[in-house]
């Protein structure tokens, strides 16, 4: 075969500001060469884990489903194509790939991506094939940070990072900036490259003597490369919102959170929310499959605060992408740490032995704590769960279960339909307490009574619980035996944790040590319950 421009594409499945695709359009013209989109869908990214969570699970595999078929849509409107391949890169690509070819992907920064990218280019050492890397996950690109090439010297804390790369609001994490406090239309300066613009019709043509038929190839759900049966999803009457993949859906959201229905301008008092699709962006599964890039939702914002009003919640969205850079920059400094047991700081820690009834007390809302429950619950029925609730969860399982938080971050990156890679292990990394940070212990009680004080969250996922009376339902426990039965909740299981260890006047939460943990009925002898 002759050469061509390969654009091989992974986390970045989107026309409009695409660095892999804008780099295609510019090869093509200047070295006269076709150009080849190309999708893999990779059987090891559909098998079981070590920890035995499917890696990618019916509800995120829906949506990339979803989402690479409508970008093949989009690259036909242009003329062009994407061919989606079932198999390893390193076996599918190199024989599409003659001599003179250049490669194109968006880089990477964790270990299995870049190990395909190391077996990919040994597959390759024997071709006369060029490899290019494109930059395009973050708000921020990577040759823009005031830091080393190596990230060596960037920050691990999230406020010193923000610090320094935001240096037109550097406020701390838990401030708004004092120009924000009043709804004025103010824009700041966030040294935010620019959006690359959509290809032109024409400007993506396929090689000629590719035979059409390897296009014909549309994946259903039957193509998928499970190694097992796995049922597709179907969705649920309760679930926050029906997420869709690809650009098309992602751009809808963002429209229609910003300028249909000023929903952002509220974002600030609600974005600590669980219940509904309206209480944050809802926008994270867009952007972990690059369906929606970050710039474009910072391009956007600015649009909505030039035409309408920039307040702390056009702030505190942007605020939030930063987080996720944080935690790709972080994944790219510290590489396979932030999935060891010990994390960063290498520090030993007595993990609770536990064959596996336990930590399905967990994975199935089974704990007797009712937030834990039902988050837990909506995560495994949906795939969302409130960021609200991903702290309180995390932080449950490591330091009061004292569950290796791995097999935490293994189920989330299976369920979640919005996993990333970087911001799942670093956030879960940072909630066992493994960092150079603080540790952020929650009292699950305390929160629970906070966030959702007359238990709507709950009584929506926990039918045990519908009847319960607002001042009960926080802690089921203390409810007697007639009002267990008055209330229909005898079926709703006994805390896993002793209660008594949450002492809501201790202020647990910032940096105290975990509770002690009263062990699960079986490890005393007793039969296994989870009523």
């Amino acid at each position: 075969m002759s050469g061509v421009v390969c654009a091989w594409l992974r986390n970045d499945l989107r026309l409009y500001d695409s660095p892999v695709l804008h780099r295609a359009v510019q090869l093509s013209k200047e070295r006269g060469l076709p150009t080849l989109p190309v999708y893999v869908l990779d059987p090891r990214h559909f098998q079981r884990t070590k920890h035995g969570s499917l890696k990618t699970g019916a509800v995120r595999a829906l949506f990339l489903l979803q989402s690479v078929r409508c970008l093949k849509r989009q690259l036909r409107k242009l003329g062009s194509d994407l061919l989606i391949a079932v198999g390893r890169p390193e076996e599918v690509l190199p024989p599409l790939l003659g001599n003179g070819s250049v490669l194109l992907t968006q880089e990477e920064v964790t270990f299995e991506e870049l190990r395909v990218d190391g077996e990919l280019q040994q597959a390759l050492v024997n071709q006369s094939v060029q490899w290019q890397y494109c930059w395009g996950s973050t708000l921020y690109h990577k040759e823009d940070l005031p830091f080393r090439a190596d990230l060596k010297d960037a920050p691990d804390v999230f406020t010193l990072f923000k610090n320094k790369v935001e240096p037109e609001l550097a406020a701390s994490a838990n401030e708004v900036p004092a120009t924000f406090q009043g709804e004025k239309k103010l824009q700041s300066d966030m040294n935010v490259r620019p959006c690359l613009p959509e290809p032109e019709a024409g400007s993506l043509p396929l090689p000629p003597l590719l035979g059409k038929e390897l296009f014909e190839f549309e994946p259903s759900w039957q193509d998928l490369p499970f190694q097992e049966e796995v049922a597709a999803p179907t969705e649920h009457q309760g679930a926050a919102m029906r997420f869709e993949g690809g650009e098309e859906a992602g751009l809808a959201r963002l429209q229609h959170y910003l300028f249909d229905t000023d929903l952002i301008r509220g974002y600030f008092e609600v974005r600590n929310g669980m219940l509904g699709p309206d209480y944050s962006t809802k926008l994270a599964p867009w952007l972990a499959l690059g369906c929606v890039s970050p710039r474009k939702v910072y391009e956007q914002v600015r649009e909505y605060e030039k035409a309408r009003v920039a307040n702390k919640s056009t702030y505190w969205v942007l605020f939030e992408l930063m987080w996720r850079d944080f935690y790709k920059f972080f994944a790219a400094k510290h590489g396979n740490a932030i999935f060891k047991l010990h994390g960063l700081t290498g520090k030993e820690r007595a993990w609770r032995p536990d064959s596996g009834e336990f930590f399905r007390l967990w994975t199935d809302g089974l704990t007797g704590y009712p937030l834990i429950d039902a988050n837990m619950r909506e995560l495994k029925a949906t795939g969302f769960m409130s960021n609200r609730g991903r702290q309180n969860v995390a932080s449950f399982l490591a330091l009061d279960m004292k569950l290796d938080w791995r097999r935490g971050a293994d189920w989330f990156e299976s369920l979640l339909v919005d996993h990333d890679v970087a911001s799942n292990w670093g956030n879960w990394v940072h909630a066992a307490g493994l960092t150079t940070g603080r540790i952020n212990h929650f009292n699950v009680i305390k929160q629970s009574k906070s966030y959702d004080k007359e238990g709507m969250y709950l009584k929506h996922w926990l039918p045990e619980l519908q009847n319960v009376p607002s001042s009960l339902i926080h802690e089921p426990w203390t409810m007697s035996d007639e009002e267990r039965e008055r209330f229909g909740a005898g079926e709703y299981p006994a805390p896993c944790v002793d209660p008594t260890t949450f002492r809501e006047d201790a202020n647990k939460g910032q940096g105290k040590g975990p509770p002690k943990v009263k062990g699960p009925p079986w490890t005393k002898g007793e039969k296994a319950s989870t009523g």
